[in-house]
């Protein structure tokens, strides 16, 4: 892309809880003649946000835009490098930004947790941004960039040591955090385009429903995300138990985007899941199984309640808002760890640990999205475009930017 816009990186939805998050993030991180635009539906709350980041966002330009208005988000997409955006639930929201994006070949990142938007985006703008040079990059979040990059620098070492293809891969989170607003709207959009079209249900049933070629993928015998038992049962060194994890369903696919993405190269019979450690005290039993019980349940609840008008209001009393969010203190004090397992088709055994310090959802996913947001406006990045993963667009980049930002991604031989 030559140099001929007026601004480096815009954050689309500064107005909302993750966007002033990551505008903060940005005063230190961003280069100090970035430059930076804060885009949203309001100016008046624009200003506000710019108001309450100081003097160091003073040259930083307030850009009105909204979702219904796409002259104004192709107007946007024209004048920057690239778009960070935390406008979802963005089966809802997030489609026009993503085709004035991959239009005017404006590179883009996003936060969404949702397959159905991916695939949706992949099957309308994907030969678009191939065609315009556009990067539009979903996830990269804690949906799902510790996944998709755990899994990428095990693929690297593996190449680096020559020890074969990545077979069996088995992620195992740990996490204190609170679930945000924003993620559980995504959720129930999900479950009620599902109630408006029955065959989206498809999508979300199929392990590789994002695969940017279905046919070449491996048979999903196995692939379950639901799992109860001991963490030993993946691995020795692994203590405790292991229950579902509720990022797994979109995760996974992601990872298997990526493989696609990149032609394969993890393994033509590459296998991956993703399970949540409960711990190891008397009780961890019971809790991975209430917790696999618990998110079966719940999905459940939530897609009946999606589909009725009186269903959905009680759903509005009961949930937490999205644009919502924790105490700086609680965010502070969050963390996540993700140990993932990776097995080779030579029989070589490696362990991959992405670590860091804040809330998962909140505060790491700030630095998570500033980031992808930076690497995309200003680093030399692979030429590969269209509708990409994280590893995919950015594997090699975002990893030591995010070291660079304390986050710990390391692979060790077992």
């Amino acid at each position: 892309m030559t140099d001929t816009r007026e601004f480096d990186l815009t954050v689309f939805g500064a107005t909302g809880f993750v966007g002033r998050l990551v505008a903060e993030y940005l005063l230190d991180a961003a280069p100090p003649d970035a430059r930076i635009a804060l885009a949203g539906r309001s100016a008046a709350k624009l200003a506000l946000v710019k108001e309450g980041l100081g003097p160091r966002a003073a040259d930083w330009t307030l850009v009105v835009a909204d979702v219904g208005d796409p002259t104004a988000l192709a107007c946007l997409a024209a004048r920057t490098r690239a778009v960070v955006t935390t406008v979802g639930p963005y089966l809802r929201y997030g489609m026009p930004l993503v085709r004035a994006c991959a239009e005017a070949g404006t590179h883009y990142a996003d936060l969404t947790g949702e397959p159905l938007f991916v695939r949706e985006a992949a099957d309308r703008w994907h030969d678009t941004a191939v065609a315009t040079g556009a990067k539009i990059v979903n996830s990269c979040g804690y949906d799902s960039i510790p996944s998709d990059l755990s899994v990428y620098r095990l693929y690297r070492r593996t190449v680096e040591d020559d020890t074969g293809e990545l077979t069996d891969v088995t992620l195992v989170a740990s996490f204190k955090g609170g679930v945000s607003g924003g993620t559980v709207d995504s959720a129930r959009a999900m479950m009620e385009a599902v109630a408006e079209d029955g065959s989206k249900s498809q999508v979300l049933a199929d392990p590789y429903a994002l695969s940017v070629d279905r046919d070449r993928e491996p048979e999903a015998r196995g692939l379950s995300d639901q799992a109860f038992g001991r963490a030993s049962g993946i691995d020795p060194s692994l203590d405790g138990w292991v229950g579902t994890f509720v990022m797994a369903g979109h995760n996974t696919r992601i990872v298997r985007r990526s493989n696609g993405l990149l032609g394969w190269a993890y393994g033509k019979n590459f296998r991956y899941r993703e399970v949540m450690s409960v711990g190891s005290s008397p009780l961890a039993p019971v809790a991975a199984a209430a917790t696999t019980a618990g998110i079966v349940a719940g999905i459940g609840a939530l897609a009946l309640l999606s589909r009725a008008k009186l269903g959905r209001r009680v759903l509005d009393r009961v949930l937490p808002a999205p644009g919502t969010g924790p105490s700086e203190k609680s965010r502070r004090t969050g963390w996540f760890t993700m140990k993932t397992v990776a097995h080779t088709s030579s029989g070589a055994k490696y362990l991959a640990t992405f670590a860091a310090e804040g809330d998962p959802g909140y505060q790491a996913t700030a630095v998570m999205l500033g980031e992808t947001g930076l690497a995309l406006a200003f680093d030399e990045l692979p030429e590969i475009a269209g509708v990409l993963t994280p590893a995919a667009a950015a594997g090699e980049a975002l990893t030591e930017r995010l070291r660079a930002a304390g986050m710990t991604i390391a692979v060790e031989r077992a």
